[in-house]
């Protein structure tokens, strides 16, 4: 019973995500109409724009954020035998004393962070204080822009669109994609430059509050920033030689064809499975959680946000976790095909898929597979902050500037060397593939050691010691 009703549960998400695939798509053509016939013949991209930066910023990044915080402490509550939040309750008919798995929790969270005491103490930087939490959000919030989430297709193949433009007068030729800001030539430098900025929120949110604790956090998450910026776009040089393009839905598109004969999808992961890696692992670091959580350890300081409250609070909060889809999104479009299905072209599973579903079913499916897959790495996310101890921030700069580095420049070598070598990336993918089974044997076979006990001078019992914890 029990099974039937994860299923029934799992397959209506899926169902719910497929319908706002097609609800964007059809949103953005019916904007595209109306601002062809409110602003002429060549101002549908507005409306498209529009659509778009409403339904894929407001809508899919954010309540996907939002039913993290919830998602993260139920899954804590499974790994731990615990029952997880179910005290938030609704008021209305016929859902009152239901707890509803927890939903209500998230938006009794937005409610408290809103009536919350906005307090700016006394000897603070008001403006800077004030400019902080925005230049967190805002700079994580703006990098989903250069994402795609779905193919292109045209406007006439959405139903009804095509009617609704011929009784408002105008074309249904325009283009349509969920993307909000398409054909960006600097796509990657874009990304790199805003990911950047939020390092100068973390910065001032430790300065401008005038607390001791806050500053020591607001130094220690600008040094942990900038230490893994740099593996993070070293990580990423691999893919932009083998894909030719710092545009991601040029990686994208690279993605749908095929290595070994159309055998496997050429995906970034069977081409830069190092690559991958390494970006994987900056991208928790950028995040500031656990296991690089040092600019916040409860344990040693409260972190840059000590004397925060209210929204501006909320506003640090909610971009951790606005961060954790961001990536995972970029990770998804630069190394998992993007919205591209798993299946290898030789297949024929998109053709066959075009040819019942028409180009809007296609489209549909397909950036339904985008969403899955950002799910997806936003629950490996959410795992591995609720399994792995904190490292301690010797340990975080060793691993940023001492092994992530080299590793991110070495892979730039070895890929330059294999593409000179081989332009079809079959030399790459079997070198890749290789390095694949090589980490997973590795990881399967390392020893795990059981913590030493050291004891103390003047104390009876030995006391266990942990790496990892940080204090």
């Amino acid at each position: 019973m029990r099974a039937a009703q994860i299923s029934a549960i799992i397959l209506g998400i899926v169902g719910l995500m497929a319908g706002a695939v097609a609800a964007f798509y059809l949103l953005a053509g019916a904007l595209g109409v109306v601002a062809q016939a409110a602003l002429g013949a060549d101002a549908a991209y507005i409306g498209v724009a529009v659509a778009n930066a409403i339904t894929l910023l407001l809508v899919v990044v954010m309540v996907i954020a939002s039913m993290l915080t919830l998602a993260e402490r139920k899954w804590s509550a499974l790994m731990q035998d615990r029952i997880g939040p179910n005290r938030a309750r609704f008021g209305l008919p016929g859902l009152k004393n239901q707890s509803l798995a927890g939903l209500p929790h998230f938006l009794a969270d937005g409610i408290k962070m809103l009536t919350k005491e906005d307090f700016i103490p006394k000897d603070a930087s008001k403006l800077l204080f004030t400019l902080a939490p925005m230049l967190g959000f805002g700079s994580v919030f703006v990098l989903f822009t250069v994402v795609p989430m779905a193919p292109v297709i045209s406007a006439a193949e959405l139903p009804g669109i095509a009617g609704m433009a011929s009784a408002m007068g105008v074309s249904a030729a325009f283009p349509v994609s969920l993307h909000v800001a398409p054909n960006l030539e600097i796509g990657l430098l874009f990304l790199f430059a805003f990911a950047s900025i939020a390092v100068y929120g973390t910065s001032l949110a430790g300065w401008a509050s005038n607390n001791r604790f806050a500053l020591l956090g607001g130094v220690r998450g600008a040094a942990q920033m900038i230490a893994y910026e740099v593996s993070l776009g070293m990580s990423l040089v691999g893919a932009m030689m083998i894909f030719g393009t710092l545009q991601l839905e040029g990686m994208t598109a690279a993605q749908s064809a095929g290595i070994f004969g159309g055998a496997l999808p050429a995906w970034g992961i069977f081409l830069q499975p190092m690559g991958f890696l390494l970006f994987f692992t900056a991208s928790l670091a950028e995040t500031k959680r656990a296991p690089f959580d040092a600019p916040e350890g409860e344990s040693e300081i409260v972190g840059y946000f000590v004397e925060y409250s209210g929204m501006r609070f909320g506003m640090f909060m909610i971009s951790e976790f606005v961060e954790i889809v961001v990536l995972s999104g970029v990770t998804a479009a630069i190394f998992l095909g993007g919205f591209h299905m798993p299946f290898p072209p030789s297949w024929g599973v998109d053709a066959w898929l075009a040819a019942k579903a028409g180009g809007f079913g296609l489209a549909v499916a397909q950036g339904l597979t985008f969403l899955l897959k950002v799910v997806a790495l936003c629950w490996v996310q959410l795992t591995i902050r609720w399994t792995m101890t904190r490292f301690r921030y010797d340990q975080i700069q060793t691993l940023g500037w001492k092994i992530l580095l080299p590793l991110a420049l070495g892979n730039i070598v070895v890929t330059a060397v294999l593409l000179l070598l081989d332009q079809s990336l079959d030399t790459l993918a079997i070198v890749g593939i290789a390095e694949l089974v090589l980490l997973i044997g590795l990881t399967a076979l390392y020893p795990v050691k059981r913590p030493t006990s050291v004891r103390f001078s003047g104390q009876g019992a030995a006391a266990p010691v942990v790496s990892g914890h940080g204090h």
